[in-house]
């Protein structure tokens, strides 16, 4: 079954985040764009910085930063439980305006040189009975 079409607010804010890296970066920079949890992942540098899911914008942040950026009006956590330190869902009132989302794009880049890359994981190769 073929995946379904992305609505048209996504497909502009995956392209303002790709503007926002590419602007920030330069050429050089390496950065992957890939399918991840349902989302599409922006990965700086091998790491999840940024990501866009709807019209919402996750954002990869300082975990030492997590008690503070949780009160911030239309920011909510990734996981309610706490089992995500750092990983925020920033809602369209939380990046209307352009501070806003300059704040968003700058602090998660900011983080990236810090934050610690998941290892890659490999499928188990399915073992044959012999």
């Amino acid at each position: 079954m073929p995946a379904r079409p992305l609505a048209d607010e996504t497909l502009h804010l995956i392209a303002a985040v790709r503007d926002a890296l590419a602007e920030r970066l330069g050429a050089d920079a390496t950065v992957e764009e890939r399918p991840l949890f349902g989302c599409h992942a922006f990965m700086v540098d091998g790491k999840l910085c940024l990501a866009v899911k709807g019209e919402d914008l996750l954002v990869r942040l300082p975990p030492q930063e997590h008690a503070a950026t949780a009160e911030t009006p239309g920011v909510r956590e990734l996981d309610p439980r706490g089992g995500m330190p750092g990983y925020f869902w920033v809602e369209p009132t939380g990046y209307a305006t352009r501070p806003q989302w300059l704040h968003w794009v700058e602090t998660a880049l900011a983080y990236n040189p810090q934050a610690k890359a998941s290892p890659r994981r490999t499928r188990a190769r399915k073992q044959t009975a012999a």
